[in-house]
């Protein structure tokens, strides 16, 4: 999973230029607190996320869920910075088509777009090189170890149209009215506070932006996801249309999982 939620409330912005100009933003000193309890949380135990089968289980899941108030859903633990290497497994070409996902996107060159829970930049390259130099891409995590991993592979990848952006448990901290989509991957079945989080979302898109959900298929047993680590469409419908969007259309091309495409509604 891509961590968008943890404990924290500091924000580190880094504008990557070129891999040999970056400029940070120190934390405030409530990051160490924040560091202590992600240190507690990739202490956590594995198995959250697969139940049986060849699946390889992720590190550091931790958490406190809830319930979501309007349709029912438990709320998913979720996985710390110990779990980064699992976000980069090889098998996730195969279980997931992370390319023909973005294909699906649609996206334009010159388009501005959010990876929200971008974690170690999984998704976050692809969509850079999607938009091209003229776009431009706005990564976000709670974790600053995790912007720490995608800022070394930002470096590595020599791509400099990449802000990456620390965001806090109950703000994104995302610009108004700026985007032409967001994308949440795995994410937003973890949100401790789901509907604060839409408002603000709702209030960074463009008009006629977009917000697209990567899910796993809730109505697919098959999936080897525990079921908290899940989404069905009937779901994700329900909590969003709640808080201001509807559901434009649903792609089923991918293995395992949904893509929801989400837009403000008229």
């Amino acid at each position: 999973m891509s961590t968008f939620r943890h404990d924290g409330l500091a924000r580190v912005k880094v504008r990557v230029m070129t891999p040999s100009r970056i400029r940070v933003a120190r934390p405030r000193a409530v990051t160490l607190a924040i560091v202590a309890v992600l240190g507690l949380a990739g202490a956590a135990g594995l198995g959250a996320l697969a139940t049986t089968g060849p699946a390889v289980l992720p590190q550091g899941i931790t958490g406190n869920p809830g319930v979501h108030p309007v349709s029912g859903r438990t709320i998913a633990n979720v996985m710390s910075h110990a779990g980064a290497d699992w976000l980069d497994r090889p098998e996730r070409e195969s279980e997931e088509r992370p390319d023909r996902a973005v294909a699906a996107l649609g996206l334009e060159p010159g388009a501005v777009v959010a990876d929200l829970g971008a974690g170690s930049g999984y998704f976050t390259v692809r969509l850079a090189r999607r938009v091209g130099p003229s776009g431009r891409v706005f990564a976000a995590d709670i974790q600053p170890e995790m912007l720490s991993l995608l800022r070394t592979r930002l470096e590595r990848e020599a791509l400099s149209n990449v802000e990456l952006v620390q965001s806090a448990e109950d703000d994104p901290r995302l610009p108004p009215r700026t985007f032409d989509l967001i994308l949440m991957v795995d994410v937003y079945h973890e949100l401790a506070r789901p509907q604060l989080i839409l408002s603000k979302l709702l209030a960074s898109l463009k008009p006629g932006g977009r917000l697209v959900l990567l899910e796993y298929r809730k109505e697919d047993p098959a999936v080897p996801i525990r079921p908290e680590h899940k989404m069905s469409v009937a779901e994700a419908r329900l909590e969003l249309e709640a808080e201001g969007f509807q559901l434009d259309r649903v792609d089923s091309s991918l293995p395992r999982q949904h893509i929801l495409i989400f837009r403000p509604a008229r």
